[in-house]
């Protein structure tokens, strides 16, 4: 879990029981399938970084819309 890795290096700051307020707020989590690191896997190579075409491949999997104010995320190509 690179979320709890980085919390623990101090790079990231979250509630402890942010799976509870997940839950409270109404969403859901999205696991990781062997599809989505399929879909991962084959995305262009201008997506570099794997937790970014993680994102992406879920993004496209799920039919979902990644909302991101990171601006190194480029649009993909289908």
């Amino acid at each position: 879990m690179g979320g709890v890795h980085q919390k623990k290096k101090g790079l990231l700051e979250s509630p402890d029981n942010l799976s509870g307020i997940i839950e409270e707020e109404g969403f859901s989590t999205l696991p990781i399938s062997l599809f989505h690191g399929e879909q991962a896997g084959s995305l262009d190579a201008i997506h570099r970084d794997p937790f970014d075409r993680m994102l992406i491949a879920q993004a496209q999997c799920e039919g979902l819309e990644l909302l991101t104010s990171d601006s190194i995320i480029p649009c993909p190509r289908h």
